[in-house]
């Protein structure tokens, strides 16, 4: 058996479709890819054209809808390309490129979520000091945090995957580069990589959750204390969108990278990364636009600004 670090190209099986449903699939996972960078990036521009929105939350918002937008075009334009092509072949660097990019976006939304909750702890349990708390300078180092805490993960996990020896079969059961797919190939003993992965991601998980806990427990005992019904409506709605999309995020990675390999199957990692990868970028943005009249509001705004800006330049003609 042969041994070979960085000179072969990888094969990715893909999902594993019947013939029959692959251009259905093809279609609908298209049509999420549209659907979501097209969310994220009206959500990025709202947010960056309408002075209301220019508040702490909505910076950290903007951050996850970037986030997403890149972490979806890391591993969809690739499987889209696959599926309609006898080739399935991803060269060793770009798969390097891939988990790089992935693990990046992953790491920095596990910190962010965690940040995005103490912003709601702030502002609804200090919010005389939230201006002070949450000024605009600390927002930045806030998302600066998270952008260096996932790239941390990317350029530790990435170089020690890609420097291990792979044998014989360069097929990769999955749909993209992920890493416990990846290491499946390899000819050397991974436990103790393996174990390093598990404690990185452990802890990265770790971290934002305690944050999350701890801000929410807060907000609850906040909120309980209110007299205000109304009050205690707002806190909830707004808390409610930001623990939705925690859930699904935090319960595919830890189902995916937590949870010993005996007690899940390659088709279910793929359907799991699936959702993670392909519906979860998609969901974040409609998660928190159709449940915030801000967010709405600010939509009906620059619709009704590019109308009326039209129709003089129509009356003119």
């Amino acid at each position: 058996m042969t041994c070979q670090t960085s000179t072969s190209d990888f094969v990715l099986l893909g999902l594993l479709v019947r013939a029959e449903a692959t251009g259905i699939v093809f279609t609908v996972i298209f049509a999420i890819f549209v659907v979501a960078v097209t969310a994220n990036v009206v959500m990025t521009v709202l947010i960056q054209v309408d002075s209301r929105l220019h508040t702490p939350m909505y910076f950290l918002l903007s951050q996850l809808s970037i986030m997403d937008t890149l972490f979806i075009c890391t591993t969809v334009p690739k499987l889209l390309v696959d599926m309609v092509s006898t080739e399935r072949t991803i060269s060793f660097v770009a798969c390097g490129i891939q988990i790089f990019l992935y693990s990046t976006t992953a790491g920095s939304e596990f910190f962010l979520l965690g940040l995005m909750a103490y912003d709601r702890y702030v502002a609804i349990c200090n919010p005389l000091r939230y201006p002070v708390l949450m000024n605009r300078k600390i927002c930045l180092l806030l998302a600066a945090g998270a952008w260096f805490g996932g790239s941390l993960d990317g350029f530790l996990l990435t170089p020690i995957t890609m420097n291990v020896p792979y044998c014989g079969s360069h097929q990769i059961n999955h749909f993209f580069c992920e890493i416990p797919a990846v290491l499946k190939l390899a000819c050397a003993d991974t436990s103790l990589y393996e174990t390093l992965m598990y404690l990185c991601c452990v802890l990265m998980l770790l971290i934002p959750i305690s944050i999350i806990s701890t801000s929410y427990a807060l907000i609850l005992l906040t909120v309980y204390r209110m007299r205000s019904a109304e009050g205690r409506k707002k806190a909830f709605t707004t808390c409610s969108s930001h623990l939705t999309v925690v859930s699904i995020f935090y319960g595919a990675t830890f189902y995916t990278y937590v949870l010993p390999p005996s007690f899940h199957t390659p088709e279910q990692d793929k359907a799991v990364s699936a959702f993670y990868t392909i519906v979860t970028p998609m969901l974040n943005p409609l998660i928190y636009s159709l449940r915030n009249r801000d967010v709405l509001g600010a939509l009906e705004r620059v619709f009704a600004h590019c109308f009326s800006a039209q129709k003089p330049a129509a009356d003119k003609a």
